[in-house]
């Protein structure tokens, strides 16, 4: 127990809460990607079985294990066809922005059903209730994690959405460059992951980006509430 906790980048007995939170969150950004792109025309993804809030079609099991590990992950990319759109550019950037919107609504869904849960008192943060103690340990990971994906998804770096939306508002005559760039973002990554330097000006300031949103949202949903 103590060699995984080592390991892994999240306490062990916080695990399940991760990875119910990863499933959700993967699952819904792929989902939401999927759904408009079938919406604005390309059948790709539909035909593939992606429009669908089925996990198990969505996860990348090394993704996964890599954001739990590493701090940063993947679900499988949804296959996105943009000359089926009637308006390519334009509608490219709302598919490639649903995913990560699509995190942030959760994440703040999560801050508003925290906030109820205290005015209602379906927990109560004083007691040292072991289900109640559970539920808002589960809460506070899944809203923070779902604000850290919609932050982290907006990098523009391949293959991240942030990327694609660039991509998409690029001029066509940079595109060849951009796309000359995509080669290296392997590369990059694994830099990111093995070097300090980076981590600290790249994945840590995002997770406290993250946890500020939590906080501000959690803050506004409990004066909504008068909790």
């Amino acid at each position: 127990m103590d060699f995984l906790d080592q390991i892994l980048r999240v306490p062990l007995r916080e695990l399940p809460f991760y990875l119910i939170t990863l499933i959700i969150a993967f699952t819904v950004h792929e989902f939401s990607h999927a759904y408009f792109a079938n919406k604005f025309g390309d059948p790709t993804a539909k035909l593939l079985g992606r429009v669908t809030l089925n996990p198990t079609v969505h996860f990348d099991f090394l993704g996964m294990i890599l954001l739990l590990i590493a701090g940063f992950g993947w679900a499988r990319p949804v296959p996105v066809n943009r000359e089926n759109f009637n308006k390519p550019r334009q509608m490219g950037i709302i598919v490639s922005a649903a995913g990560p919107l699509s995190n942030l609504l959760l994440g703040v869904i999560g801050a508003m059903i925290y906030a109820a849960f205290i005015r209602f008192g379906v927990i109560d943060p004083h007691l040292e209730d072991k289900l109640s103690q559970a539920i808002q340990i589960f809460l506070f990971i899944f809203i923070k994690t779902n604000f850290f994906l919609f932050l982290f998804n907006l990098i523009p770096l391949p293959p991240l959405d942030g990327y694609r939306i660039v991509e998409d508002l690029a001029p066509r005559s940079v595109l060849g460059t951009l796309q000359k760039f995509e080669q290296w973002s392997l590369l990059i990554f694994l830099l990111i992951l093995m070097l300090p330097v980076l981590r600290n000006y790249t994945i840590v300031p995002l997770y406290s980006m993250a946890n500020s949103m939590m906080l501000h949202f959690l803050y506004f949903f409990h004066l909504l509430f008068g909790a």
